[in-house]
């Protein structure tokens, strides 16, 4: 599932592409894409809109509508976009459509159906179920060192099932997950609240590391408006992960064996010499 480097590649990518574009007409083909709304619904709503702005919170994807109106999108597993001009075909799992009138179209795929859509009131965006419970953005103020320590130390969970904890820290997912706690030196299974708090910090810093360095890399390549996810992959698929699906190799720091453990039905790998308990 895409993290928040990911998802703030593929937002970015949007923006160059989409911003000031009016949708002339929208078109909802799997109504269980956007389950609150039927595809008249959906049409209606979206329909002669212009999209203002493209933005992200946490791994959701928001589209800025002019009238007050922001388009919720969540990727899932694998939701992607394209821009497609006459004459192009869509794509075989094309399950959203929106309509320029430059006659250019933007489709949503999603080979496995996964993929989400809301539609809600910009005002009321905080309120909704899929923002309203997301902790503090990675780089903002309020993700301070302060607020990662509070959040650690009230918790007897695994420190890496409360990085996974959307509520607890906004973007992580497995991959991102590994190669902080690697960077901080911190064991997965450990309980959060025995961090100590300059492992704390270490973490911190390595959150923010690891993230920012994925989005600059995907960020490099060319955007490509029938192949937004070439930039996606670039930040994701880097090859130059310390501990993530390096099972079995030597560390870079210090030459043991990175190992594997199951965590909540995911796997971990780290470094048992540099990650001690």
């Amino acid at each position: 599932m895409p993290e928040l480097p990911e998802v703030e590649i593929v937002a970015r990518s949007l923006s160059e592409l989409l911003t000031g574009k009016k949708i002339a007409a929208a078109a909802l083909y799997r109504e269980k894409l956007s389950p609150a709304h039927s595809p008249e619904s959906f049409a209606e709503k979206l329909s002669g809109k212009t999209i203002e702005t493209v933005g992200r919170r946490g791994k959701h994807i928001l589209l800025g509508l002019s009238g007050g109106t922001t388009l919720i999108v969540h990727l899932r597993m694998s939701g992607r976009f394209t821009l497609l001009g006459t004459g192009e075909e869509n794509p075989k799992f094309t399950h959203a459509e929106f309509f320029f009138r430059d006659d250019e179209r933007l489709v949503f795929e999603d080979q496995r159906h996964f993929g989400y859509m809301n539609i809600a009131e910009t005002v009321r965006l905080h309120e909704t179920p899929e923002i309203r419970k997301l902790a503090p953005e990675p780089f903002s103020e309020e993700f301070s060192i302060g607020y990662l320590k509070e959040v650690l130390r009230s918790t007897k969970r695994p420190v890496k099932e409360v990085l996974l904890d959307q509520t607890k820290v906004c973007g992580l997912g497995n991959i991102y997950a590994a190669e902080s706690m690697f960077l901080a030196r911190v064991h997965p299974a450990v309980e959060a609240r025995k961090i100590s708090p300059v492992k704390a910090r270490r973490l911190h810093t390595a959150i923010r590391h690891v993230l920012a360095e994925s989005i600059e890399a995907g960020l490099a390549a060319r955007l490509d408006r029938s192949n937004i996810e070439n930039r996606y992959f670039n930040g994701s698929t880097n090859g130059g992960w310390l501990v993530y699906d390096r099972e079995g190799e030597p560390c870079a720091n210090c030459g043991r064996k990175l190992r594997r453990i199951r965590q909540s039905g995911r796997s971990t790998v780290f470094c048992p010499g540099c990650q001690r308990k």
